[in-house]
């Protein structure tokens, strides 16, 4: 049997990291934070003085980066040759450029590739969340998702998780966060997009425990075998 693959999607804030993990701990499966390997890409790139604008540098020095992430969702990691990065991929300077990164075709084509792998290589089961996971990456996910939430609910939550919930600070984010979704939306090559047969999930007003339990009963729904939650 292949792995079982439960797929979520949506912009910037929707709550797919904070559900994703908190799904794959309830079920006992693996986790994988695909935006998490754009940012390290973003970031190793930066690293490398290269110019996000021009797509052959990039591409060119995207071909150079280890990228290597754990899965575990109690405790995930992320390193660029070698590197823990897990706090820089956050820092402005990679959100302002991980947009521009990740529409060149090579780092997506490379990623994914990656990403299928990962996959393969838990066969209990592992939940992905990104932007094109159902439609690009595992497009045969026996339950895919796709968290939405208003745009001022999403400036808030990335705001607060900064450390930095002032009204001037969210309604930058909220404007940062419509530049993503334009370009992830707008990109050429795996574009942020819903696929047809997932379920759409508003997550604007639901705490994350309510996400949680609904996303795990309908994971239970579409995959009997997952039974019941990790203790």
């Amino acid at each position: 049997m292949p792995p079982v693959v439960i797929a979520l999607d949506g912009p910037s804030g929707s709550g797919k990291s904070s559900t994703a993990r908190g799904v794959a701990s309830r079920l006992g499966l693996a986790y994988l934070d695909t935006g998490a390997m754009y940012r390290a890409m973003t970031w190793a790139v930066l690293e490398r003085g290269v110019d996000v604008e021009d797509a052959d540098a990039v591409a060119a020095a995207a071909a150079e980066v280890v990228i290597e992430s754990g899965t575990d969702p109690q405790a995930p990691t992320i390193t660029a040759d070698g590197v823990d990065v897990a706090g820089p991929i956050r820092e402005q300077a990679v959100t302002d450029a991980v947009s521009q990164v990740s529409r060149v075709p090579a780092v997506r084509e490379r990623l994914v590739a990656l990403q299928r792998l990962t996959i393969a290589e838990h066969a209990d089961g592992i939940v992905l969340e990104g932007r094109d996971i159902g439609t690009v990456v595992a497009p045969d996910a026996p339950l895919k998702l796709y968290l939405v939430a208003d745009t001022a609910a999403r400036a808030a939550r990335r705001a607060a998780e900064q450390g930095q919930d002032e009204a001037a600070h969210v309604e930058a984010t909220a404007a940062s966060l419509q530049r993503r979704d334009a370009i992830d939306s707008s990109r050429t090559t795996s574009p942020l997009a819903k696929a047809d047969d997932a379920v759409e999930l508003d997550t604007t007003h639901l705490t994350l425990d309510e996400v949680v339990d609904e996303v795990v009963r309908l994971a239970v729904k579409a995959v009997p075998d997952l039974g019941g939650p990790a203790s």
